[in-house]
């Protein structure tokens, strides 16, 4: 946010650059199916995510884990949950990060979903609850960090 704010200045663009450095926020339109879909950085691996305000925690399929550096194979499943086909055991960890379009979140807590459980990576309440605002209008939802 600060290099584009730097640029504005550069290019005599003032009232634009006097919004505030710190605050980043993005839209997401709604898919035709209607999740909010993003590409998102975990840890600083890209992978695909829904936002998903129905989700307590973020939820991170087996593969994907492994594929980001999370090393499922140590992790504890011992944490039920409930999802679509029933009753599972997930592992928790902590993530880093968690970054969509410069909006960034730090120190979230995200469960691990067993083998084949979950498809794709699903942000929840966890994430959302750490940011300064989240609003969906519509089609389009709005972060805000």
């Amino acid at each position: 946010m600060h290099r584009i704010r730097n640029i504005l200045l550069a290019l005599g663009l003032g009232v634009l650059a006097a919004m505030p450095a710190q605050a980043g926020w993005t839209e997401l339109k709604a898919s035709e199916n209607g999740h909010f879909v993003a590409r998102a950085y975990i840890n600083g691996t890209p992978t695909t995510a829904i936002i998903d305000t129905g989700a307590t925690v973020v939820a991170i399929p087996y593969e994907e884990a492994r594929r980001m550096g999370l090393h499922p194979t140590y992790l504890r499943f011992n944490h039920p949950v409930w999802t679509a086909n029933g009753k599972a055991m997930a592992a928790f960890t902590r993530l880093r990060r968690v970054e969509i379009n410069g909006v960034r979140v730090d120190d979230v807590e995200a469960l691990v979903m067993p083998k084949r459980a979950l498809r794709h990576v699903l942000l929840g309440m966890s994430f959302l609850r750490k940011l300064r605002r989240y609003v969906v209008n519509a089609n389009t939802l709005r972060l805000v960090d």
